[in-house]
C-alpha cells in the first residue's frame, strides 16, 4: 500500500475515535441490533445503487407496482359477493395479469395463471344456477 493510503486510513480511524468519545454514534437508530442486509443478488450489479436509492424513496419498478395492484385486485376480488361486479373485477385481474406476463418476458410455463369465471361460478353458485349465468369469454 503507497504511504497515501496508509495516512488517509490513520485520520479516517482519528477522527472515528474522537467521534464516538463525543458520543456521535450513541443515538443512531438500530443501535444494539444486527444488520438487516437485503438480498439483491437478483439485480444487475450496476443496477443496485439505482434500486435502493428508489426503494428508499418510496418508489417502485413498474413490474413491482403491477403485482402490487394484482395482490390488491385479488384481495377485492375475494370480498366481492355480486356475480357481474366479480366477472368485471376478473377481467381486470385477467389483462394485469397478461401485461405482467408481456413485461418480464419469460417462457409461457413461467407466466402468472389467468383466473376463469367458470371457476368462481362454481365456488359461489350451485350448479343449477350456473347454466343461466353468462359463458366464460376469456
Amino acid at each position: 500500500m503507497s504511504n497515501f493510503f496508509l495516512v488517509y486510513e490513520k485520520i479516517a480511524e482519528e477522527r472515528i475515535r474522537e467521534a464516538i468519545q463525543r458520543g456521535e454514534f450513541d443515538n443512531l437508530p438500530g443501535k444494539g441490533k444486527p444488520i438487516k442486509l437485503e438480498n439483491d443478488s437478483h439485480i444487475a450489479p450496476e443496477l443496485r445503487i439505482a434500486h435502493k436509492i428508489l426503494k428508499n424513496a418510496g418508489c417502485l419498478p413498474p413490474e413491482m407496482e403491477l403485482r402490487k395492484e394484482i395482490q390488491t385486485t385479488e384481495e377485492l376480488l375475494s370480498g366481492i359477493k355480486d356475480t357481474q361486479e366479480k366477472y368485471r373485477q376478473i377481467k381486470k385481474l385477467n389483462y394485469l395479469i397478461m401485461k405482467l406476463n408481456m413485461m418480464r418476458r419469460v417462457s409461457p410455463l413461467l407466466e402468472e395463471g389467468q383466473y376463469y369465471y367458470e371457476k368462481v361460478l362454481d365456488k359461489i353458485a350451485p350448479p343449477k344456477k350456473r347454466e343461466d349465468a353468462e359463458p366464460s369469454t376469456l
